[in-house]
């Protein structure tokens, strides 16, 4: 129940979904949780529902400006202290083919999910690099498969499991005492999936979510507190010996 106790964390795209989650989750298990979101009325919303969980604060960000990270990790340690746990979490998605995404979606999907991750970890290994942490990002099982709908998707998540990778032993080989994972949700039940479906007419709609469902499988859509167990094992000492590596929970969809 203790897994982070007394742990400084960060949580981007915090307001909802499984960034949401993941704040829910450290804070049960005695974590400090800052949570980011560009959206500052829904991280007001979301501060106001995290508050009687624990110590909690909000900063509005855009993961893709870069000027803006420094700021985030100073609001953090004054409120709380170094930070020991990052979750590069936020992200979007759209669907729409190779045929019909147009350069700006696929600029703006590649920005937040890719060069927001790659901000963020670098921002974070400049304030752990003495005092140590964990720093897990936010992939998906759409890195290591092929959707036709999330051409983009497939290739920001997929940049983000190699970056990962990169970042991950650049960090071991210069002895700094800070592990970097991803972890890989399949489908979840969030606002995020459900708004991207949203984009369809009705009928393509749910056509798309009864094929996917018939590849779960077990069934059904994960949780958002399911992902959440995931990147909190990440973020403990139980995962000590884990660097580099992508933790899949996917109701057993890529199997």
């Amino acid at each position: 129940m203790n897994q982070v106790q007394g742990k400084n964390c960060l949580v981007t795209g915090g307001a909802r979904g499984l960034g949401l989650a993941t704040a829910q989750a450290l804070l049960a298990a005695g974590g400090r949780v800052m949570i980011t979101d560009v959206d500052a009325a829904a991280g007001q919303a979301a501060l106001d529902t995290l508050a009687p969980l624990g110590d909690v604060d909000f900063a509005v960000q855009d993961v893709t400006d870069e000027t803006r990270w420094a700021g985030v990790f100073d609001q953090l340690e004054q409120r709380f202290g170094s930070a020991q746990v990052v979750v590069n979490n936020a992200g979007v998605g759209a669907l729409a083919s190779v045929e019909d995404e147009s350069l700006a979606g696929w600029h703006r999907t590649l920005s937040v999910n890719l060069d927001g991750v790659y901000l963020g970890t670098q921002a974070a290994i400049a304030r752990m690099r003495t005092t140590g942490g964990s720093i897990i990002n936010m992939a998906s099982i759409e890195g290591l498969i092929g959707e036709p709908l999330l051409p983009a998707y497939n290739a920001s998540k997929g940049g983000v499991r190699l970056f990962t990778r990169s970042a991950a032993l650049h960090c071991a080989r210069a002895g700094y005492p800070i592990r970097i994972n991803s972890v890989c949700p399949g489908f979840a039940d969030t606002e995020m999936v459900s708004g991207a479906l949203s984009q369809l007419p009705e009928d393509q709609a749910a056509a798309f979510a009864e094929r996917t469902l018939a590849r779960i499988p077990m069934g059904r859509f994960a949780r958002p507190d399911e992902i959440a167990q995931a990147v909190l094992f990440l973020a403990s000492e139980a995962a000590s010996y884990m660097t580099g590596s992508d933790l899949v929970v996917d109701g057993g969809m890529t199997a």
